[in-house]
């Protein structure tokens, strides 16, 4: 009925509560002394007692409060797998129906997705279940029912301080006698040197398989792959070898197992960014001028080259009579550099060489047989490349695209970036040279030459080309026609990127990929593979993607930048994307976009369990049915054979209240007068 009693004593509590004792112990003196009436004067003093505490007779209009359950449905990625989302759906939707059949109770539903946030990987049920209950008051918490197949990666690791007051119920998708097979990469380098093995290894792993060894797979890009026997659950080694700097993707493909619950798991790959061990550069000095230490302290700041310096300071032809044994340089090597030895430089530069015997002619066919056979050529050219006699006139020729006219070109200009140069990613960009008129210092000499518009990436004086690069044969060259770069080391009129430069320079020599002009490639962001063309054509065709299953996509390309075009494709498989434009092939990886979540995919209750038993709840499997929703009162079991519980709170709003003071009223007033009335004619007979 909620009525209820309370007091507002018209005395201080501590003043009633000695005259209270008082009258206690008189009524026990007249009733030990068995004086008459004594019973009488009890009841007097006790009425007395009960007016001056001002007894209320208390009413309240209340409202019963729904119980709040949050039901947390798990459409992450593991979730894919099977007939997992139809036993989901079903099961939403018989909760919502079953919570609507039960007394005072309101179901409130989120659905949690994995890979969304790279921060927070792996499916987090009980991160969104904890936003929920910031909502909810503690006292109308009900309880929680996860509908989910058991990995989830945020279960709290003390369940009896979860904080969560009230049962988690774990409704299970997918099958108690689920079957998987899956390859775990155990180790994988993250660099590796070009040119030499690396060792991967990894694992098979069955769950429902007969242990029998299977063939593996094992593929590094777009090479020939290799087929291992391997035992389940036996590590295995592999040796790969980077043929190439930067990205290198390794990717290990297991058969499927009959009857599986996916095949997301049956591939893995490996990203190794291959480096060079050391760079060794052989640079050839002629002519001695300005610039030639400038070549030597750049080249000798960087830890990462070999440097051998070739200087010509005296050629053969300069006799001045002293003795061989008071010369204060010793034979050069030349046979063992340029003959011998030639093939293990990375890079010969020459910077300012005139024709000389030092270097015969043999010698100088030799450097052009090196750079048509994949070697790296940089030649820095000053007036001695005009003349007759000059570098051109010899058999290094054949591999130089940049011809003298026997004109050299005096004057103060700025270096600019050509149209074909906005394109290339050697000149693209570089720090100074994006406005139209470039920001860096002045040069004051270019060789005049002819060169073909599309192999000329900066221009010098009359637009004269000033930095020409070209492929020859299965290797590369390239021509800087002036001498004066040194100007840009030395901060001269502001200076310039020449460290910059010189580094893509020898990077694009050395084919490095990330300075290939004509390139293909792709990378994942986030759910997406970007993929990247670079071309110094007017356009580029689109690109046709071949997932791992096999599938087939046509990828339109849009221009970013110069010479830079961009085009994306949604995610859906896990493994190596082949890509191909009818010109260009290339691979991308592309790993699950949770990669957590997709290690393990089995429906299992040991994660909940611990949670579960904490907070009184139970675990149910979908496949044997959806458990009765039943309201249970606080403080017992909440889950049993067929049924799972939310607790009844009873909580309620108060909307209005009523009071009656019991003492205040003429008979009340009336009743005290009788008893004190009676009391006194007691005592006077």
């Amino acid at each position: 009925m909620n009525f209820t009693v309370t007091f507002a004593p018209l005395l201080p509590l501590l003043w009633l509560s000695l005259l209270a004792a008082a009258g206690l112990v008189l009524i026990a003196v007249s009733a030990f002394a068995r004086t008459h009436g004594w019973w009488l004067r009890a009841i007097a003093l006790g009425l007395l007692f009960a007016s001056l505490s001002n007894p209320t007779l208390r009413h309240e209009d209340r409202e019963a409060l729904n119980d709040i359950a949050v039901a947390v449905i798990d459409h992450s990625q593991s979730q894919l797998a099977g007939e997992r989302m139809k036993q989901a759906d079903a099961a939403e939707a018989a909760l919502k129906s079953a919570a609507a059949t039960l007394a005072n109770t309101e179901l409130r539903v989120l659905t949690v997705q994995s890979g969304v946030n790279p921060q927070e990987d792996g499916t987090r049920l009980f991160t969104a279940l904890n936003r929920a209950l910031a909502d909810i008051p503690p006292e109308r918490f009900a309880g929680a029912l996860l509908l989910t197949d058991g990995q989830i990666h945020d279960v709290p690791p003390d369940a009896s301080k979860s904080g969560i007051n009230g049962p988690v119920h774990g409704l299970l998708t997918g099958s108690k006698n689920e079957r998987d097979r899956r390859v775990v990469i155990e180790q994988a380098p993250r660099f590796g040197i070009v040119g030499n093995a690396q060792i991967l290894r990894f694992r098979v792993d069955d769950v429902g398989g007969d242990g029998n060894p299977i063939d593996v797979t094992v593929k590094l890009g777009i090479g020939e792959p290799q087929v291992l026997t391997v035992t389940p659950g036996v590590s295995t080694d592999v040796p790969i070898t980077l043929d190439h700097g930067g990205q290198n993707i390794a990717e290990i493909v297991a058969p499927p197992l009959p009857d599986e619950i996916s095949l997301e798991n049956n591939r893995a790959i490996a990203l190794v960014e291959g480096i060079r061990d050391r760079l060794r550069v052989l640079l050839v000095s002629g002519e001695p001028h300005p610039g030639e230490r400038t070549w030597r302290n750049l080249l000798k700041a960087d830890a990462s080259v070999d440097l051998v310096h070739f200087t010509i300071l005296r050629p053969p032809e300069k006799q001045d009579g002293t003795p061989i044994n008071e010369l204060a340089l010793i034979a050069f090597p030349t046979r063992e550099l340029f003959v011998e030895k030639l093939d293990q430089f990375d890079l010969v530069i020459f910077d300012r060489y005139h024709r000389e015997a030092v270097l015969p002619e043999a010698y100088i066919q030799q450097i052009a047989n090196y750079v048509n056979d994949g070697g790296a050529l940089l030649v820095a050219a000053g007036p001695e490349f005009a003349v007759a006699d000059g570098l051109y006139s010899t058999p290094m020729a054949d591999v130089l695209k940049a011809s003298p006219t026997g004109v050299v070109l005096d004057g103060a200009f700025r270096p600019r970036i050509t149209k074909p140069g906005t394109r290339h990613p050697v000149t693209s960009g570089l720090p100074g040279g994006e406005a139209t008129t470039p920001t860096w210092g002045k040069w004051f000499r270019v060789v005049e030459t002819t060169a073909p518009e599309i192999d000329t990436l900066m221009s010098g004086l009359a637009d004269k080309p000033l930095l020409v690069l070209s492929r020859q044969g299965k290797g590369r060259a390239a021509q800087l026609l002036s001498d004066q770069s040194w100007l840009w080391a030395r901060g001269y009129d502001g200076g310039g990127p020449q460290t910059e430069l010189l580094r893509r320079l020898a990077h694009w020599l050395m084919k490095e990929p990330d300075l290939e002009e004509e390139a293909l490639s792709g990378k994942q962001l986030g759910r997406e593979l970007t993929i990247i063309r670079r071309t110094m054509a007017d356009k580029a065709e689109p690109v046709t993607v071949t997932s791992p299953s096999g599938a087939t996509a046509t990828v339109t390309l849009a221009e970013k930048s110069p010479g830079l075009w961009q085009g994306s494709l949604k995610v859906n498989e896990a493994g190596i994307y082949a890509l191909n434009d009818g010109k260009l092939q290339a691979v991308a990886a592309a790993a699950a976009s949770d990669a957590r979540e997709a290690q393990d995919i089995l429906a299992t209750p040991t994660k909940l369990a611990p949670i579960t038993k904490a907070t009184g709840g139970g675990v149910a499997w979908l496949e044997d049915g959806l458990p009765r929703l039943i309201k249970i009162s606080g403080g017992r079991q909440m889950a049993g054979s067929g049924w799972l519980g939310l607790k009844a709170n009873g909580a309620y709003r108060v909307i209005a209240v009523s009071e009656v003071p019991l003492f205040a009223s003429l008979l009340a007033l009336g009743a005290l007068l009788l008893a004190l009335c009676l009391m006194w004619y007691r005592e006077g007979h």
